[in-house]
């Protein structure tokens, strides 16, 4: 039993020492901040600059779905791009077979854009 448990010992060693370096790299800044930074929050500073809406509001406010549909057709084109990259670096190892399967998956998502476009989802009001 012993000679099994010799054998993961490098790579307990090699998760210890990621850890540790982990811990320091991440406590280690937020020590320094916190000993010798300089806390001065003001108005400016604590204000919305990401998305423009105050940060703690009321959750039921009338808030416009087209912000939603962007957001979705976005992520699918996006993941289309995604699938593409690996897909043509790897092309010699699928041969015809992968080459068809991304064909049709490219056609589907043609139909889903030609789909968008006619329903009017990609016209910003």
């Amino acid at each position: 039993m012993s000679a099994i448990a010799s054998e993961y010992l490098p790579v307990l060693l090699f998760f210890a020492v990621g850890i540790a370096f982990a811990l320091i790299f991440v406590s280690a800044p937020i020590a320094v901040s916190a000993l010798i930074g300089t806390s001065k929050p003001e108005a400016v500073k604590l204000s919305e600059y990401e998305s423009g809406f105050p940060a703690f509001s009321d959750a039921r406010t009338k808030f416009d779905v087209q912000f939603y549909l962007v957001a979705i057709l976005f992520i699918v084109f996006d993941l289309e791009a995604a699938f593409l990259f690996p897909w043509a670096v790897s092309l010699h190892w699928g041969g015809e077979a992968a080459w068809w399967a991304m064909m049709e998956f490219l056609g589907e998502l043609g139909i889903g854009l030609v789909y968008a476009w006619k329903v009017g989802a990609l016209e910003w009001e």
